[in-house]
C-alpha cells in the first residue's frame, strides 16, 4: 500500500484535514462519552445502547484510520501546471456526445468525488479515456454500459 498515491486536489485535502479534525476532535469525544453513559446502565451483553455506540466508534476509528492514509499517501496535483488545454486532476472538461447536451465534469480524486455535483473521480471510466487528452479531440468511452465517442468542447481549472 506504501505505493499507492491519492490523487487529490488542494481543496479535496483541505476538506480531508477538516473531516479528520472533526472527527478527532467532535465525534470520537461524543462517542467515548455515549459509551461511559451506556455502560452506566448495567448489563452489557443486552445493552442496545452500547452496542450501538460501539459500533459508531468502530465507524469513526475506521474512518480517521482511512483518512490518515489518504493524507500520508497525498499527491496534491496543482492544474495550473499543466497545459491550459489538458484534461487532467482538478480541472472542469466539457464534452459532448454527437446529437446531445454538452455536460460538464470537473476530475478529482477519489476521496472528493461526488457525481451528483458534477465531481467524478480520476478513477472513474469517464475520467480515465479524458486524463491527457485536449480541446477538439474525440475520445472513446468504455463504460460497463457499453462504449461511446464524446469530443472535449472545453477544458479549464476548476
Amino acid at each position: 500500500m506504501a505505493d499507492k498515491k491519492f490523487q487529490m486536489t488542494a481543496d479535496g485535502k483541505v476538506q480531508l484535514e477538516q473531516e479528520l479534525e472533526d472527527l478527532k476532535m467532535v465525534k470520537r469525544p461524543e462517542v467515548i462519552n455515549r459509551i461511559k453513559i451506556a455502560r452506566s446502565y448495567g448489563d452489557l451483553s443486552e445493552n442496545s445502547e452500547y452496542s450501538s455506540a460501539k459500533d459508531e466508534q468502530s465507524v469513526i476509528e475506521s474512518r480517521i484510520s482511512q483518512i490518515q492514509e489518504m493524507l500520508q499517501y497525498a499527491d496534491v496535483v496543482d492544474a495550473s501546471n499543466i497545459d491550459t488545454d489538458e484534461v487532467s486532476v482538478g480541472k472542469k472538461v466539457t464534452i459532448v456526445e454527437d446529437g446531445e447536451e454538452p455536460e460538464a465534469y470537473i476530475i478529482v480524486g477519489s476521496a472528493e468525488s461526488d457525481p451528483m455535483s458534477g465531481k467524478i473521480s480520476n478513477d472513474s471510466p469517464i475520467a480515465k479515456a479524458l486524463l491527457g487528452k485536449k480541446v477538439g479531440d474525440e475520445v472513446e468511452i468504455q463504460t460497463p454500459g457499453g462504449s461511446f465517442m464524446v469530443k472535449i468542447q472545453s477544458v479549464e481549472i476548476a
